[in-house]
């Protein structure tokens, strides 16, 4: 038999269902994280659970008997969860791994497989790249049946839901949320956080909160080309004045304001710091993904506060959550981690931080973002995601790394950064990105401006000179 080598991309293993991502392939990786943890412990335990994309149950179950026939003791959630559950039930029971059958955001053909360490957030580099040496070319597929491995003490099954919300409960108060003046809708995207708004915030309009593995055929990822639903509610609907998304498995966010615009993740990370530092008086150092506006930098200089960058993917930031006092943690992408909970991103999470901020200052999510603007300036930022076949792309980038690139159209840059893509500072004050995708066949090119239609004319101007 010819087996493909597996490889896990900026957050997981990712492929598309039936062709790379099946039975064996999850089985051989499930094989090869056993073995990585038979190494550190004799009687290791892995909290497993799936999302509610196609086929997450059967990859589970096939996960899980790999994990007992090689004496792995599973916690297996029971229906589907939330990749910021399996983190936080891998801290509170002391386990040592855990594992997500998901693909987040990408496309519904795709299912994927996140690893998640026994702090409570990803597993670390080191720890993934010893696990994916470790994958074997072969592995046999184990006969028994989950009620044998329940039966031997292998396999228990628990409910991460409850674990959760109960957890949220302590974190937020609810009562007040409910008597919030301003209304909430929430569009799960058909993803794994359709529960636990509905639970906590019974007076929120939901949208896309039912079970629909194919995601009406679209992405759940919780940008603004995705959620017009959403968007024309909150606009349409006086008393609605925060609109809340978040992925495919629940550890990204998208927020929009009471007028149905969209707010994005760096504007988001500002907020966060602003409620947390200006108001809640809590300190700590700033981590940013190599994406992030620069106005994070800025904002954290008015306010004293130390940034950090690191290369694109949230387990560089989780790795430094873990050793250092981390104030927030985020990713263009709409990943945010803040102190006070798990080094890991949670999109319901930080989207009660923000309902909280709202709520307990009376102030509407403009009128927030207005103090931030007063800090570090209005600005605009936007990505396009380019479909174009691995050549063109490597091609493009292999230009970009050689310096083949002077201006863009009319825009010139004075700096570039090449910490992960490459980045250019332009002249104007605003920043244009190329990047390979380390998930999907794509480029990635990013631009900020200091208008909507500033932006939308950089990336106008980059895709005309590199495609």
């Amino acid at each position: 038999m010819v087996t493909e080598k597996i490889k896990f991309g900026t957050d997981g293993w990712r492929a598309i269902i039936a062709q790379d991502f099946t039975v064996y392939n999850v089985s051989r990786v499930s094989k090869g994280l056993a073995d990585w943890l038979l190494q550190k412990t004799d009687k290791p335990v892995v909290v497993i659970g799936h999302d509610c994309r196609f086929g997450g149950q059967l990859f589970t179950d096939a996960s899980t008997k790999v994990f007992c026939a090689n004496g792995v003791k599973v916690l297996m959630a029971k229906g589907f969860i939330s990749t910021p559950m399996i983190s936080l039930g891998v801290l509170q029971l002391k386990a040592n791994q855990g594992v997500v059958i998901t693909a987040s955001h990408n496309p519904p053909s795709y299912n994927g497989y996140k690893l998640k360490g026994a702090h409570g957030g990803p597993s670390s580099p080191k720890d993934i790249a010893a696990v994916e040496a470790l994958i074997p070319d072969e592995v046999e597929i184990p006969s028994q049946s989950l009620a044998y491995w329940e039966e031997q003490g292998l396999l228990e099954y628990i409910n991460l839901e409850d674990l959760y919300v109960d957890y949220l409960k302590g974190k937020f108060d609810f009562e007040a949320l409910s008597k919030s003046p301003f209304k909430m809708a929430y569009d799960a995207m058909f993803g794994a956080g359709q529960n636990v708004i509905r639970r906590l915030l019974p007076g929120a309009v939901l949208i896309h909160c039912y079970d629909n593995p194919g995601f009406l055929g679209q992405a759940p990822e919780p940008l603004d080309k995705n959620l017009k639903e959403l968007a024309r509610t909150v606009a349409t609907t006086p008393e609605i004045k925060i609109g809340l998304a978040t992925d495919g498995d629940a550890d990204r966010i998208g927020l929009y304001d009471g007028d149905g615009n969209f707010v994005d993740a760096h504007n988001i990370i500002l907020l966060l710091i602003h409620y947390l530092h200006k108001y809640k008086k809590m300190n700590g150092k700033v981590v940013i993904a190599f994406s992030v506006t620069d106005r994070v930098k800025k904002l954290c200089e008015h306010y004293g506060l130390p940034v950090e960058v690191t290369a694109i993917g949230f387990k560089y930031i989780s790795e430094i959550m873990v050793t250092d006092d981390v104030l927030v943690g985020g990713e263009e992408s709409g990943g945010i981690a803040v102190k006070g909970h798990i080094p890991e991103r949670d999109g319901i999470y930080d989207g009660l931080a923000i309902y909280e901020f709202m709520t307990s200052t009376g102030k509407t999510m403009k009128e927030l973002c207005q103090e931030v603007y007063d800090i570090v300036g209005t600005f605009y930022y936007d990505r396009h995601d380019l479909h174009i076949d691995n050549d063109k792309k490597n091609a493009i980038i292999k230009k970009a790394s050689d310096g083949g690139y002077t201006k863009f159209g009319k825009y010139s840059f004075n700096r570039i950064e090449t910490i992960d893509g490459i980045k250019y500072h332009l002249d104007n004050g605003g920043w244009i990105m190329l990047r390979a995708s380390g998930t999907e066949p794509l480029l990635r090119v990013y631009a900020e401006g200091n208008s909507k239609e500033e932006t939308h004319d950089i990336l106008k101007d980059v895709k005309e000179t590199i495609l």
